[in-house]
């Protein structure tokens, strides 16, 4: 090796060394800053109630923020979120086969649930699906996480959710020293929703609900209570027993629709019909139209149990996939008129096939679950440049089509 070589190899590996030594240190005075936020915190717990012990228990061994939880809540989506792309994820064959399984395993709770709250069997198992995936994601140790931490780490470095995080934090707090979940177990998103249902803490004092009669509300380990929960939220903020979330419908080409909420009669009056055919049983229910997609989409008049569902979580499409889920999972058909897509649709078994076979090529090491994420649409946008495709990173049938000749 020459002199220069020799020189640059030498100023390089200082420079490596400075910045590992600049990280290092901008670590450690990041963990000194969080360690007295959390000295400081103490007395904030404190006024509301926390004991010492609690909160000493509930801090013990979290010494700096949780890195991923910062990613996660800067993270923003490489890829625009299209909105069949968002029903594609949640309403397909294995969510629904999977509904139906569990709706025969639990439908003695389901039973006495039902009975209690009036909240249909078939909408609390699609929330379930959709919040947890039946409960799987808790046992991804990628994805759960310590909520006194998160929070914690939002509370302290995350100015936007900083007011929300520390509110949180203490109803975590409480519910530790209620003793309905050791700090073990205390688990849920970078976010702190949590358990089977996802309720951040606030909801989960407002809304926990022991059905299950062991003494604790636990949303973690105990399927009845987490549904039960659910379906208390639901009830409280004005379900309606044995009415639905809206239909599908037809609009009348060439016509302009007003905004806000009429009678399903009036809405008939004007050429609106229901996509299926049939005629709408409540014709005086008030409903407002939603195109999540335009004219190019389906159209639906929702009733008030879609607004009931944006209780739980307030956005259109989060309701919708409830819904449509919950009606499928019940034996009712799915859309009359599907998404708009630019792509043909693969079936969940189809998009897992497509993820392994992206995965033997080294281009996927995510997990094989049939929901195109991120990972997905990187991985098939690789696949695309090098077979000479349009990269526009669709789980299509043409893409798999090609993969399977590869």
């Amino acid at each position: 090796m020459n002199v220069r070589a020799i020189a640059h190899t030498a100023a390089a590996a200082a420079i490596a060394v400075g910045l590992i030594l600049a990280n290092l240190t901008s670590a450690s005075l990041a963990d000194a800053g969080f360690q007295r936020w959390v000295a400081d915190f103490r007395s904030v717990a404190a006024r509301s109630g926390i004991s010492g012990t609690t909160f000493d228990r509930a801090f013990h061994g979290v010494t700096a923020p949780d890195p991923e939880v910062l990613e996660k809540a800067r993270y923003q989506p490489e890829f625009r979120a299209e909105v069949w792309d968002y029903f594609d994820n949640r309403v397909n064959e294995s969510a629904i086969e999977t509904g139906r399984q569990l709706a025969r395993q639990w439908g003695p709770w389901l039973d006495r649930i039902e009975q209690r709250f009036g909240v249909d069997r078939h909408i609390l198992l699609a929330i379930w699906s959709i919040e947890s995936n039946y409960g799987e994601i808790l046992k991804n140790e990628r994805v759960m996480r310590s909520v006194v931490r998160s929070l914690a780490t939002l509370a302290y470095a995350d100015n936007r959710r900083a007011k929300f995080a520390r509110e949180q934090l203490i109803a975590a707090l409480k519910i530790l020293q209620s003793g309905d979940i050791d700090v073990h177990h205390l688990s849920g998103s970078w976010a702190g929703a949590m358990g089977h249902t996802q309720f951040i803490p606030t909801s989960y004092q407002a809304y926990a609900v022991d059905i299950d009669g062991d003494g604790r509300r636990d949303i973690w380990n105990s399927v009845p209570d987490a549904l039960a929960t659910a379906a208390n939220l639901l009830a409280r903020n004005g379900w309606r027993t044995g009415h639905t979330w809206g239909y599908e419908v037809v609009l009348p080409a060439g016509r302009r629709f007003p905004g806000g909420s009429m009678s399903l009669d009036r809405w008939a009056s004007i050429g609106v019909v229901r996509a299926n055919g049939r005629d709408f049983p409540r014709g005086s229910d008030d409903a407002e139209l939603k195109v999540l997609q335009g004219r190019d989409g389906p159209a639906f008049l929702m009733t008030k149990n879609f607004f009931v569902l944006k209780r739980y979580n307030n956005a259109d499409k989060y309701a919708l996939a409830v819904g449509l889920l919950a009606d499928q999972i019940a034996g009712y058909g799915g859309l009359v008129r599907d998404w708009d897509r630019p792509f043909t649709r693969l079936t969940s078994s189809e998009t897992e096939e497509l993820q392994r076979r992206l995965s033997a090529l080294g281009y996927y090491d995510g997990p094989i679950d049939g929901k195109i994420g991120a990972g997905s649409r990187s991985a098939i946008m690789a696949i695309q440049n090098r077979l000479g495709l349009t990269q526009d990173g669709h789980p299509s049938k043409e893409v798999l089509n090609t993969l399977r000749r590869y």
